[in-house]
């Protein structure tokens, strides 16, 4: 039997981040991740797109630390030499109909705090990307993209230089709440029982089925898991724009969006498939409904020129056409276990949102 002050249980961008502002602000802590390295699942298969804070609803999880957490990542990239562009983005109405909603998406934004958003003309948008087909536009100038890997190895670095340690093929296999705290089996090649003041789960996907392994956590305060996965094409050859573009969001995401990466590389994605198991291979045969989607916005898009990328998965609170979820941050206040803070269903905008979610948890740590 170990002890150790804190435990957090998954090394994606959220635990890393959550690790670091802990190991800043004093605290023992130990990561423990059931594969082996960083950010394996969700925190490296998605766009890498910095969000401005635009959709989510006021008062919302999501808009409350995608907001703070915007400005706190760019700094953090400028500080520690993190790749990113602030290259901003492109949300690109083809119809009446959606050009009657842009007004909408700008209300909703400067209620949120992002007060920079410009509505354009179709003309005033072409101006800017010559490409683009559009009845009217609205530009996002704070939206960005960063390289998630070399973020994650900067968290992963602070949180080391810090004290924090990191153990990888390190599933934990059960636990129970005792007195001081909550103490955790976890299996691997060497199997070992910690017992720890604090323990966070961040796993993820994975963070319901932990939350069932601990024993005494009440049921009624689990979230169920739902999958939903986003698979993105790549594009054959130079990407025709500069600037991110987006099409008027849709229920499960926000559509078939194009975005590029720091080399230039465009991809456009993600969809919407929900699914009852993980599963990251890319049917080919979707490429169909993107070209469809595509040519909406970008007409010029060739027959041949996609290629199939890679896929995320989406950890959902909600079901299939349900409202829109918010992060859940659920700490003893909420579900009545000492010691023990759930993350569930941090999906887009976690990657945007991390630093200042890290900072609200590390927050709640003293009181947990």
């Amino acid at each position: 039997m170990e002890t150790v002050d804190c435990v957090v249980v998954g090394a994606g961008v959220i635990g890393l981040a959550v690790a670091r502002a802990l190991a800043l602000a004093g605290r023992e802590v130990i990561v423990l991740e059931a594969t082996e390295g960083i950010g394996t699942e969700t925190s490296s298969r998605n766009s890498e797109v910095i969000h401005a804070g635009i959709y989510y609803p006021a008062g919302s999880l999501m808009a409350r630390f995608c907001v703070a957490g915007k400005k706190a990542l760019y700094a953090y990239c400028r500080d520690r030499g993190v790749p990113f562009a602030n290259c901003g983005k492109l949300i690109v109405a083809t119809s009446e109909t959606e050009d009657a909603r842009l007004p909408m998406i700008m209300a909703r934004a400067e209620v949120n705090g992002v007060t920079d958003l410009r509505l354009l003309s179709a003309a005033e948008a072409r101006a800017l990307e010559p490409n683009l087909y559009c009845t009217s536009a609205v530009l996002s100038p704070s939206t960005g993209i960063i390289d998630s890997h070399a973020y994650m190895l900067a968290l992963q670095g602070d949180a080391e230089n810090e004290g924090a340690a990191f153990v990888f093929h390190s599933p934990v296999e059960a636990g129970r709440v005792v007195p001081d705290g909550v103490e955790i089996f976890v299996g691997g090649a060497d199997p070992i029982t910690l017992r720890c003041r604090l323990l966070v789960n961040s796993a993820g996907l994975h963070a319901p089925a932990l939350a069932r392994k601990i024993a005494s956590m009440p049921e009624e305060h689990i979230f169920p898991t739902y999958f939903a996965k986003g698979n993105y094409f790549i594009l054959s050859g130079r990407s025709p724009f500069s600037r991110l573009i987006y099409p008027v969001p849709v229920p499960g995401g926000l559509g078939v969006h194009l975005t590029i990466d720091l080399g230039g590389q465009a991809r456009f994605g993600p969809d919407v498939e929900w699914v009852d198991q993980i599963d990251y291979r890319v049917d080919p045969k979707r490429a169909e409904s993107f070209y469809e989607a595509v040519r909406r916005y970008w007409p010029g898009l060739k027959d041949g020129a996609l290629q199939p990328g890679y896929s995320g998965i989406r950890p959902k609170t909600v079901p299939p056409g349900a409202p829109g979820q918010d992060f859940v941050v659920q700490g003893p206040h909420a579900h009545g276990v000492p010691g023990l803070i759930h993350l569930f269903g941090i999906e887009s905008p976690g990657l945007t949102a991390s630093l200042a979610l890290a900072d609200h948890i590390a927050g709640m740590a003293g009181t947990a």
